[in-house]
């Protein structure tokens, strides 16, 4: 019998354990599983399941692409974007144990925060464009450029913010379907750390993406 895995969180069903916590038998086939499971650690939907080859986790992020990525000799980034990588940064610091280094990141963060410069063209489909595309190559580019440099902090980084970013591919999805008032009647939390949106009334003991206790998963609202 075959496992499956949250490409999320890293949860695995497997068939012939099944989950009797959820009602679901021992031997029963993925296909079998009903349609509307979610994964019991992030909530993540049973789409964002994938078969576990060989025993490698399917959260595990590849740090290789078939050929050289040649970057961008010139970048350019909004106020806004700028704000999140430093407040990103501020937060990795604060990880390693570099209380100095994170409060000067927080304080650049801040400053282009303020800033209004906002995109006007960050329409819904624009914003699940650049996901898809974030996800189908450029976590590929960031794993190679990290890996070449023995970047583990940075891979590791990059881990969470696949995941996060497969989860709110996910959640955009809802929104787009008939599903979209999955948000009504319940809580909305963020993890401070990683990123990661939990929707629940409560929420997880621990962040199912970068395990720190849920006291850093802050509650950003309820919907009327």
């Amino acid at each position: 019998m075959s496992q499956y895995v949250c490409t999320i969180c890293g949860f695995v069903y497997d068939e012939e354990a099944g989950y009797p916590k959820g009602d679901i038998s021992p031997g029963t086939l993925w296909a079998d599983v009903p349609a509307e499971f979610v994964c019991p650690l992030c909530g993540a939907s049973k789409a964002e399941f994938s078969k576990q080859e060989n025993s490698v986790s399917a959260t595990s992020v590849s740090t290789e692409t078939v050929a050289p990525v040649e970057l961008p000799k010139d970048l350019s980034y909004s106020s806004a974007e700028l704000s999140a990588i430093f407040s990103n940064l501020a937060k990795g610091c604060e990880k390693q144990y570099d209380p100095e280094m994170s409060e000067l990141y927080r304080q650049l963060s801040t400053y282009y925060g303020t800033q209004q410069d906002m995109e006007h063209n960050a329409d819904f489909e624009n914003l699940k464009a650049l996901l898809e595309s974030d996800l189908s190559t450029g976590f590929a580019v960031a794993n190679q450029v990290a890996g070449s440099n023995k970047d583990r902090g940075s891979l590791r980084a990059l881990k969470w913010a696949e995941q996060v970013s497969r989860m709110v591919n996910a959640h955009l999805g809802k929104l787009k379907s008939d599903s979209a008032n999955f948000l009504e009647d319940t809580n909305v939390y963020v993890c401070e750390i990683c990123g990661f949106i939990y929707v629940g009334e409560e929420k997880p003991e621990i962040c199912p993406v970068c395990k720190v206790p849920n006291e850093k998963m802050t509650q950003i609202g309820k919907a009327a």
